[in-house]
């Protein structure tokens, strides 16, 4: 073996192989950098008690407030349904007397039946089979109207009621007990769902002691 040829063996010898680096960011780096040391110290003495009175306190706050909310979440809703019983009630108050009008209008009508009526001796003159057709009418008029909540008010023989009724005549009478007594119905009256749209006309008794 020449010098030339040693010298080639020693240098391929002399070479070492560098182990390969990865030096790109890798999980190693990233694994660290999730390390998170936890603080194991435990809270006693002042600090503890500092911390659960001020729990304490923030739960308080937080009921307080709470109990605050459903307070006025209640009266919003009794509110509410306050309201909106007052406008059913309002609603059907309308609806009931809608038709007063047209109603005070037929009364001429009934009126005009009354006074046929009351003169009995014009009435019974008439064709039995005439008055009989009458009176039905009458009558379905009536119903009509009761239907539609009219009533008839007529107080004859009742005490005088000076919320009531329309007083056009006193009458002198003998007995204490017919004193401010209705003796007499000049024109009835009616109510409808029961208040009083037209007054009955009346005469009443009065009576005066001798004594």
């Amino acid at each position: 073996m020449t010098d030339e040829d040693k010298k080639d063996v020693e240098n391929e010898e002399s070479v070492v192989e560098k182990p390969e680096v990865d030096t790109a960011p890798g999980d190693n780096l990233s694994a660290e950098a999730d390390v998170v040391f936890e603080d194991n110290t435990e809270v006693t003495g002042v600090d503890y008690k500092q911390k659960t009175d001020k729990l304490r306190a923030r739960i308080k706050e937080l009921e307080k407030k709470n109990a605050e909310l459903l307070d006025g979440w209640q009266r919003d809703k009794a509110d509410f349904i306050n309201i909106r019983k007052r406008d059913e009630e309002q609603k059907a108050e309308f609806l009931k007397f809608s038709k007063v009008d047209i109603i005070s209008e037929l009364l001429t009508v009934l009126d005009s039946f009354e006074s046929a009526f009351k003169n009995k001796e014009a009435w019974e003159k008439a064709d039995k089979n005439w008055r009989i057709g009458v009176e039905y009418i009458h009558t379905q008029l009536m119903n009509i109207m009761n239907q539609n909540g009219l009533k008839v008010i007529n107080p004859i023989g009742q005490k005088y009621d000076h919320n009531r009724d329309d007083a056009v005549e006193t009458i002198k009478v003998d007995t204490k007990e017919d004193d401010d007594k209705i003796l007499d119905v000049v024109r009835v009256g009616y109510e409808l769902h029961g208040k009083e749209i037209r007054a009955p006309k009346v005469k009443i008794g009065h009576y005066e002691s001798t004594n």
